[in-house]
């Protein structure tokens, strides 16, 4: 067990993260030369062709030291706010973190919150400078953030590059020197937590895990403990860059299990696994549960398709344990999912991920965040979609949830940056110079004015370098009203929201007049209106398509063409009342893309 050494890599996005471990297999030859390629560890499409990671990807690498065998457990992890519950459960498998910071960029906003992660959880932190082989490296600068940010010597802070393999061997000697050796029992009651699991489609459901106390074999009967379920371990193994069976696996080390589940619902990411035979008193305590934050519902564009996505949403579950969701059924779409996520990315790369992987094409409805409504009973109820408010004369008041935005951008940027912030509703709390041109602000904010752009604003307003990072702070009375968009009368629930009553008149306005432009005209008029209940805010004609039909009077008496026009207006009229409106996908989420 002293040979062994669990770590995981954290960073802010873009890095170098998964370069770094790129290296890192090949300096260990766990990779072959003729395997390598870039972003090793990101084996997922979607991942490469957007330059992100989103899973957390474990492996195995064995390395010798001044003639000591070492088994190195290796867990790269993703650098986006959205994906921070895969790094707390990868964190929560390691005894070490090497904290990646870009040499030319400094330190970022989601470098502080992951560090923050690790040192809850008591982690030995390696500082690594990374990219040191570009031009506009400042290694003397960055060094001094890092000493004021971790309280380290300087000399402990390792250079290295990435691209060039620069301080691999550095940084393979101090994950050796620096990192704890696991700690555990032998001979203890076996523990095993699981902190990952994937679905195969011929083996069935395949749990990653790390052996806190005693050991596994294969051939022997587990059981988990949160669901009291009992299997036969099939095969029990290490991950390489495949997966590598053993007959036992042994304390601290991470491996795999795959016993036959076939059911989603049985594997619970923060489980623990246990022996049928010899059972442990009680499971670890794992990680607390996934809190969303932005809900949004999830339909089938064909109705018959419902339970074929259902068992997709629930595969993907496994995978991305992040993903909460519950049936739910609108007039407009038909029976869906309320499905909650981490933030606007997270719910996009879901979307992909389910007309990749299963091909399921879907819709997807405004998103929004959950508040808590107070009615004149003194009742409280949680309310995830707009058309759950109860009605205004019942209301007594609404709560919303609020966040602590950290924003660390440069000096220049600070003017946009806060009147974005408080034309979102912002209210500053602290600003502090971190240095002479890096400033860090601090607002409390409604989670709801962020969801849906205020992350691309972000970016654009202060050219890419401010980054920004959450944590939710609790629930907050506002004056929030539910605005409802009507086709000829009939309401639209999926373009329902709930907003703050000094924009509603705005966002109704331009709701309206981007309705206008997306729904093709029909053969009668139909009326867009905005109302806060039964009083309407705006409104928006699409004129009907006429056929002229007149053309064939020539000459003659006015009274020949009014009686035909006439005839085509009752005509529009009797239509008006059984056509109805069908809407594009497109205006559900030209919605989101308001301004």
């Amino acid at each position: 067990m002293k040979h062994i050494r669990n770590f995981c890599i954290i960073a802010h996005i873009d890095h170098g993260k998964s370069t770094l471990a790129d290296r890192l297999l090949e300096y260990t030859k766990t990779i072959t030369h003729r395997e390598a390629q870039a972003q090793l560890l990101d084996d997922m499409d979607l991942e490469r062709e957007r330059g992100i990671t989103i899973k957390s990807h474990a492996i195995q690498m064995d390395y010798q030291l001044d003639g000591q065998a070492y088994v190195l457990n290796l867990i790269d992890t993703p650098g986006h706010v959205d994906f921070s519950y895969e790094v707390s459960r990868s964190i929560a498998a390691c005894e070490g973190a090497l904290l990646i910071v870009d040499a030319s960029q400094g330190i970022q906003a989601q470098t502080i919150s992951n560090l923050y992660l690790a040192l809850e959880n008591d982690l030995e932190i390696i500082p690594v400078l990374n990219k040191m082989d570009l031009p506009g490296a400042m290694p003397e600068e960055v060094k001094d953030q890092i000493v004021d940010l971790i309280g380290c010597k300087r000399e402990d802070i390792l250079a290295a590059s990435g691209k060039t393999g620069m301080g691999i061997e550095d940084i393979l000697r101090a994950i050796i020197e620096r990192v704890p050796a696991p700690v555990g029992d032998p001979e203890a009651p076996l523990q095993a937590l699981i902190f990952d699991s994937v679905f195969n489609s011929f083996r069935g459901i395949i749990a990653y895990y790390k052996v806190v106390n005693g050991e596994i074999r294969k051939n022997t009967k587990v059981k988990f403990i949160a669901t009291g379920k009992e299997y036969f371990a099939d095969e029990v193994g290490t991950l390489k860059l495949n997966q590598v069976p053993k007959d036992v696996i042994k304390t601290g080390d991470v491996g795999y299990i795959i016993s036959g589940i076939k059911e989603a619902r049985e594997v619970k990411v923060g489980d623990t696994i246990t022996l049928v035979e010899s059972p442990a008193a009680g499971g670890i305590q794992g990680f607390e549960e996934v809190k969303p934050m932005v809900f949004a519902g999830i339909y089938p564009v064909d109705t018959e398709d419902y339970e074929e996505l259902r068992e997709s949403m629930a595969k993907l579950q496994l995978n991305d344990a992040s993903l909460v969701f519950e049936p739910e059924s609108s007039a407009a779409l038909g029976f869906g999912f309320r499905c909650g996520f981490l933030g606007m990315l997270h719910m996009e790369i879901i979307q992909e991920r389910l007309e990749r992987e299963f091909d399921m094409t879907v819709i997807t409805t405004v998103p929004n965040v959950s508040y808590i409504a107070y009615t004149t009973k003194d009742e409280e109820l949680i309310v995830n979609n707009p058309s759950d408010l109860p009605d205004p004369s019942k209301l007594e008041f609404v709560e919303e949830p609020y966040i602590k935005a950290n924003i660390i951008t440069k000096a220049e940027f600070v003017g946009p940056v806060m009147s974005l912030c408080i034309q979102k509703r912002g209210i500053i709390v602290n600003q502090s110079y971190l240095t002479a041109d890096r400033v860090e602000l601090i607002f409390e904010m409604p989670m709801g004015e962020i969801v849906f752009d205020f992350y691309d604003k972000l970016k654009t307003i202060s050219k890419g370098y401010a980054s920004f990072d959450y944590t939710q702070i609790g629930y907050r009375q506002s004056d929030l009203v539910r605005l409802d968009i009507k086709l000829n009368g009939e309401p639209v629930d999926a373009l329902s929201s709930l907003i703050h009553r000094s924009n509603s008149y705005d966002f109704g306005k331009k709701i309206c007049e981007k309705l206008k432009e997306l729904l093709p005209r029909q053969q009668f008029e139909i009326a867009i209106q905005a109302s806060i209940g039964a009083k309407v805010i705006a409104r928006e004609n699409v004129r009907a398509l006429r056929k002229d039909v007149t053309a064939k009077c020539y000459g003659g008496d006015i009274s020949r063409k009014r009686k035909l026009l006439e005839k085509q207006k009752k005509g529009k009229k009797r239509m008006r009342q059984v056509g109805n409106v069908e809407i594009p996908q497109s205006a559900f989420m030209a919605v989101l893309k308001l301004d």
